[in-house]
């Protein structure tokens, strides 16, 4: 048999019907837009946003201003060694062009001197 205080299918109904009830009252009594304090909220909301957008902003200005001293170093620090490298062998260049300059004089010295030592 039984039991009246059992949770039978009309009580499950009617506690999920109260529910809903009770969910529809608290919205209903939530704040609309159009209230002073939501709307306070919703400025402050907005301002923490405006806030927290302008400084990504700003850490995405200074790392990409970083990045770019980082580039110009790197092509500073480029351009200093295409220079160097320049200079040793533009250096190269001229210790062998004096040192093909001495060979040739000394085989015109020999040449002059073998030729005097014929006469």
């Amino acid at each position: 048999m039984r039991r009246p205080t059992d949770n039978g299918f009309t009580e499950r109904r009617n506690a999920a019907a109260e529910a809903k009830r009770e969910l529809l009252a608290k919205f209903a009594s939530s704040p609309k837009s159009a209230d002073p304090a939501m709307q306070e909220r919703l400025a402050a909301r907005d301002a923490v946003t405006q806030a927290r957008e302008l400084r990504r902003a700003e850490r995405e200005a200074l790392k990409a201003a970083q990045n770019r001293r980082i580039l110009a170093d790197a092509a500073a620090e480029e351009k200093a060694e295409a220079e160097s490298r320049q200079a040793e062998i533009a250096d190269q260049v001229s210790r062998a062009a004096a040192a093909e300059a001495a060979r040739k004089a000394e085989r015109d010295r020999r040449y002059a001197a073998r030729k005097a030592r014929q006469a």
